[in-house]
């Protein structure tokens, strides 16, 4: 979709339109001092910081004025007028003076989708500038299309909590990001990138570890038997998450490929029991190093972006950036996503519940389930109450009818899977879910036994995956290519070093360019944290107090970072 169909800057109405009219059946403006009424309610209105004002159907403009005076005393806020209706928006453009239409705090969109207009947001004020959304309703033109104009709040208001919250995972984690995905680049001469394998047309079932999985499992083992044992003797590929691979190793299960996202140590938990079993995994390069080196066998690197760094550019300009995937945040999307990208055929899903019940968050066999069971006894039981009757917890009826358990976190992986893969259970469908206790996927729902017909249609034996092989020459050239690479990043870091230290001679236009090319170092800062917001050159040169604080961060962020792209130029 592109851009509203229209959407221009807005000011003040004249004249034109002063006494009240009505339109398709409502009073939109009384026909009594219509202006003065717009002007008390916006008088009235409370006014914050950092808070998006919405106005839906600003009609003739009345009140605007009065509003964006008030609205320019708070500290980055700002009024979003809203039309849907194309005659009334032609009547604001006719009355609204031309003055006033640039305003800096004023922006007009007609007949807005809900991504254009968080699109809009972003591209107009930036991301993470609002922590919230006020609606202003300055007239009676909202009443032609109330929930319209509500659920676009709805939808501003998500799009709001969800860039806070990745700010604030990108706080917590975004140096863990960049210290795993160094340490990761190390075995690109070693590993083959995602976009080297392929699985042809072989229908994929991909598994997550929800609670429905062990009725999945279940039903694998007794409808292919020996024949889930290894990969050779099968008709289907499996591609589970980490979280599965305990389960599917206590039932003999032997998977295609295991997807691992996760930069925390308590993902280790995953592996426990598992060293040296022969199985291939797909690695995030921001991935905790150590879990790609339980299982033995081969080795995908792929890139999910955790935020706009000029790093990742430069690697990708120098070859050096494995094969790229959307940041979903969740590694069952992930595997989803993989899977459909390694296989033309129909992909099946199953444990993506997104969703609890009281006993079990994962499948059994699971890390969790397992410490549950150890910690059990008679005053802790297995029933998991905290994660049941949470404030934020809600019970809701799953695809086979039953009460289970979700929370916010859940239901956004769960929309987000519907908008990121919906069209591919579309006519003709390829995706589809299995049946069982957890939340509708918006795809179509199979009863085990038809997902195993599809499963088993093209027969006992398939191709094995294609994949690409590096000879010894090509293994050396890339090791060569990312040694060059890491020693340039080790010299732009030295010299910023300098400069801070006050061994290099200090030039203020090459210090912004380096901390701009070394975004990396601070881009987890909470008060740049998914915003790629820093002091500017103006107040670094001045030494604000801002300005010196932001600089004295980085200067300790540096040492750490030479080390470890010295780990990447000398390993091979």
């Amino acid at each position: 979709m592109g851009e509203p169909e229209s959407m221009t800057r807005g000011g003040v109405a004249g004249e034109a339109g002063a006494q009240g009219f009505s339109y398709k059946g409502k009073t939109l403006l009384s026909g009594v001092d219509p202006s003065g009424r717009a002007d008390r309610i916006a008088e009235a209105v409370d006014i914050t910081d950092r808070t998006l004002y919405l106005c839906p159907s600003p009609l003739c403009g009345y009140g605007l004025e009065c509003l964006l005076a008030r609205i320019a005393q708070a500290k980055d806020s700002a009024l979003l007028c809203i039309e849907i209706e194309p005659e009334l928006f032609n009547l604001s453009m006719e009355t609204f003076p031309d003055p006033l239409k640039n305003h800096p705090l004023l922006r007009f969109a007609a007949r807005p989708i809900a991504d254009e207009l968080c699109r809009l947001i972003r591209r107009e004020w930036g991301p993470r500038i609002f922590t919230t959304v006020r609606t202003v309703r300055l007239n009676g033109g909202w009443q032609l299309h109330p929930v319209m104009y509500e659920a676009l709040e709805r939808a501003l208001k998500k799009e709001m909590a969800l860039e806070w919250s990745n700010a604030m995972t990108l706080t917590k984690l975004g140096r863990r990001y960049i210290r795993n995905a160094l340490r990761n680049l190390a075995l690109l001469p070693m590993c083959s990138s995602l976009d080297e394998l392929s699985f042809g047309r072989t229908p994929v079932l991909v598994l997550g570890a929800g609670p429905s999985l062990d009725g999945t499992l279940d039903g694998l083992s007794a409808h292919f038997g020996k024949a889930l044992h290894s990969t050779e003797g099968r008709s289907f590929r499996i591609v589970c998450v980490d979280t599965c691979l305990p389960a599917l190793k206590a039932r003999g299960i032997m998977p295609d490929l295991a997807i691992i996202l996760e930069s925390q140590h308590w993902n280790l938990e995953d592996f426990i029991g598992l060293s040296n079993w022969k199985v291939p995994i797909a690695m995030d390069i921001s991935a905790l190093p150590r879990s790609g080196d339980v299982l033995s066998c081969g080795r995908y690197l792929f890139f999910t972006p955790w935020a706009e760094l000029r790093i990742f550019k430069r690697l990708d300009a120098a070859g050096l950036l494995p094969e790229t995937l959307p940041p979903l945040g969740s590694v069952g999307l992930n595997a989803v996503a993989i899977a459909l990208q390694l296989s033309s055929g129909t992909v099946i899903t199953a444990g993506l519940d997104f969703s609890y019940t009281l006993d079990l968050f994962h499948s059994r066999s699971s890390p969790g389930h397992k410490a549950r069971l150890r910690r059990q006894n008679r005053f802790t039981g297995i029933l998991n109450a905290d994660a049941a009757f949470g404030v934020t917890v809600s019970a809701v009826t799953s695809k086979n009818g039953e009460k289970v358990f979700s929370n916010p976190a859940l239901y956004g992986y769960r929309d987000l899977f519907e908008r990121e893969f919906a069209e591919f259970g579309c006519s003709p469908p390829q995706l589809f879910d299995i049946a069982g206790n957890g939340l509708s996927l918006g795809i179509k729902a199979l009863t085990l036994e038809t997902a195993f017909d599809i499963l088993s249609a093209t027969g006992r034996t398939v191709p094995k995956p294609r994949h690409a092989d590096h000879d010894e020459t090509e293994v050396a050239t890339l090791a060569e290519e990312l040694k060059a690479f890491a020693q340039v990043e080790q010299d732009r870091l030295m010299l910023l070093r300098g400069m801070l230290t006050g061994k290099t001679c200090m030039d203020h236009g090459a210090l912004d360019t380096l901390i701009n090319e070394c975004d990396y170092l601070w881009a987890h800062f909470p008060d740049c944290a998914a915003s790629n917001r820093r002091p500017p050159q103006a107040e670094m040169e001045a030494g604000t107090d801002a300005a010196v604080s932001f600089l004295k961060r980085v200067r300790v962020e540096i040492d750490p970072f030479l080390k470890l792209w010295g780990r990447a130029a000398h390993s091979h």
